[in-house]
């Protein structure tokens, strides 16, 4: 054994235990705002808040002053979109971890220890309370949540159903007045599948098309996006038939698993969070061509929600950066909201939830700047530890950590030679 060396390794790793000690006290963990003099749209901001862990929640900023002026925090659960109605409630996704003891017996055949509730509830703003819900229960919180709702005009709500690969609309007695289920209108052998292809559906509860979003257009039919297939689909709900299709499944260069798509009034344009290109971008619905775009992971990370605010202005939920912006047609940030844990979106509350009625980006500049392939992967990595790390653990917390695991198995290593000689000489 090299005793001096293996005193040095010790030595070595306590000072990085310190550093790491110190980073974790000093950590930057608090929200930062700012806002840029008549530059965002009026009104508060809606952010539902995924969380990497299982504390998600709603919370609804004011933009002038950035004080956070209503909060809704369900325990054990990651929230998704949500919306404030015309009666002043807000309707909010929230998909529930519960314990084996809360399941029903056929959702335990997956995960033994645990299943989920998906729920769409409708809160009274004042007191939070629940007015109206509707809900069920599936196998595991992964690629099972309910991301997206919308109440319609006729009163019924519209859910996308990720875990089902199904999208449908239910009334306010419960009962499902509508349903399209992936399966019948995806899967190989169907006639989107012949012409377009996609990935093959591995049954069971793995992740098949992550359907994301769902929105009824002004001609009736809904738009729902499928994420895994990277395209956006218009279905006739009359006959379940699928009336257009926006991307191709693996063409990249129009959309990667994308999120929140909106289609514009008075434009043939799609306004689409591309989340896997880091970017957000407007497209032509019928060529696919891209009029606008703004991103790479210099300026956005993972993005998962946009919104064309009447201004012009755009609202992007900035994912693995942590932060809501809003830019303007310059490509300027007006507003920031940074430090809440992996948002799902964001909605100005001043803007109806359905309302595309704006300016579209043909004479807006785009802005795309992404770093070097490496600087690229770092950050990657960054944005996955969060998934296994405390939030305060980001790239120089992920180099202190890895120089300790590095040094320990070199001490260790040490010693196990050490003891290996130790042992042979007394033979």
């Amino acid at each position: 054994m090299n005793r001096p060396r293996v005193r040095y390794l010790a030595a070595a790793f306590v000072v990085l235990a310190a550093v790491l000690g110190i980073q974790a006290l000093t950590a930057d963990q608090e929200v930062k705002a700012e806002t840029v003099a008549e530059g965002p749209y009026e009104g508060h901001t809606l952010i539902s808040v995924q969380s990497y862990k299982l504390n998600g929640r709603l919370i609804e900023v004011n933009t002038s002053t950035n004080d956070v002026v209503w909060e809704y925090d369900p325990p054990n659960s990651r929230v998704f979109d949500a919306e404030q109605l015309e009666n002043g409630n807000v309707l909010v996704a929230v998909t529930t971890k519960l314990p084996p003891s809360k399941c029903p017996e056929e959702h335990l055949q997956v995960a033994s220890k645990q299943c989920i509730q998906a729920k769409v509830l409708e809160l009274d703003y004042p007191s939070k309370e629940v007015v109206w819900n509707y809900s069920w229960y599936d196998e595991y919180i992964t690629h099972h949540e309910v991301h997206d709702v919308d109440r319609l005009s006729n009163g019924e709500t519209a859910i996308i159903d990720m875990g089902n690969d199904r999208a449908f609309t239910v009334n306010q007695q419960g009962e499902i007045t509508w349903e399209w289920q992936a399966e019948n209108h995806l899967a190989e052998g169907t006639e989107f599948h012949r012409k377009y292809g996609g990935p093959p559906d591995p049954g069971g509860e793995k992740d098949w098309t992550h359907m994301n979003d769902i929105d009824k257009l002004k001609d009736g039919n809904f738009q729902i996006s499928v994420r895994n297939f990277d395209v956006v689909i218009e279905v006739s709900p009359k006959t379940n038939e699928i009336v257009d299709v926006v991307g191709r499944p693996g063409n990249h260069t129009v959309m990667n698993e994308q999120h929140n798509p909106d289609r514009l009034e008075g434009s043939d344009h799609l306004l689409v969070a591309d989340s896997q290109n880091d970017r957000v971008v407007e497209l032509n619905a019928t060529t696919g061509d891209v009029v606008w775009k703004y991103g790479g992971k210099s300026l956005l990370h993972w993005p998962r929600d946009a919104d064309r605010l009447p201004n012009g202005n755009t609202l992007i939920t900035d994912t693995f950066n942590n932060r809501v912006v809003e830019i303007n047609p310059d490509g300027e940030v007006v507003w920031r909201y940074e430090g809440v844990m992996m948002p799902y979106s964001a909605d100005r509350m001043t803007v109806p939830e359905n309302s595309t009625n704006t300016v579209p980006a043909t004479k807006f500049d785009s802005h795309f700047r992404d770093p070097n392939a490496a600087t690229g992967m770092l950050q990657q990595a960054e944005a996955y530890a969060a998934f296994v790390f405390p939030g305060w653990v980001r790239l120089p917390e992920l180099v202190t950590m890895a120089a300790m695991v590095v040094v320990a198995l070199w001490l260790l290593g040490e010693l196990a030679v050490g003891a290996y000689r130790d042992y042979a000489s007394e033979e």
